[in-house]
């Protein structure tokens, strides 16, 4: 299992647009109708890594726990679904049904959404604060697969919590880790 960092886009910068598809009801989802008053999280995710997999019921409760916080909550699968095809809409959709996701789960077939927030891995997490301007981008926690560690969140849902309460994030930011996003040949 080859872990990959994320890329660490600069703090600071603003949201970038998409407008896709959720993989369960098909309904269109932007960054203006997902954003709250407080802010966005978009989470790059898919449905085999083990990174993921790992995380992926605090990712869950992470959804609940911040639904009415003021926070939008989206993840988002860029992988090729040819080379990965559990990663395809049916295999997202029978994972978010599976897990409980409560956020809208879109599928980016053309990557071109990955490639504009400059994700790299899965999973890969974009904090941004109610003026679309990203406050974090880092780590869940230090959890790993295999290294004994509980899956907190804490590391998000300090980034979370502070944009909630309208303070400024901590500029010092763990990356994420996982497994690198699938990209078409």
């Amino acid at each position: 299992m080859a872990a990959t960092e994320s890329a660490m886009l600069a703090l600071g910068t603003s949201a970038p647009a998409f407008s896709l598809k959720d993989v369960r009801d098909g309904k269109l989802h932007s960054v203006d109708s997902l954003t709250g008053p407080k802010g966005l999280l978009v989470m790059f995710i898919c449905t085999h890594c083990p990174f993921v997999k790992h995380v992926e019921q605090e990712l869950a409760k992470l959804g609940r726990d911040y639904r009415k916080s003021g926070i939008g909550i989206v993840a988002v699968s860029s992988n090729d679904a040819d080379n990965y095809p559990d990663d395809a809409p049916d295999g997202l959709a029978d994972q978010a049904k599976r897990v409980g996701f409560v956020f809208p789960y879109l599928y980016d077939e053309s990557q071109e959404v990955a490639r504009a927030y400059n994700a790299t891995c899965t999973p890969d997490f974009f904090l941004f604060d109610g003026q679309r301007k990203l406050v974090y981008r880092g780590q869940l926690d230090s959890s790993r697969p295999g290294n004994s560690v509980p899956v907190t969140g804490t590391d998000l849902r300090a980034a979370l919590d502070t944009v909630v309460a309208g303070r400024p994030v901590a500029q010092v930011q763990k990356p994420s880790i996982g497994c690198n996003i699938k990209w078409k040949r």
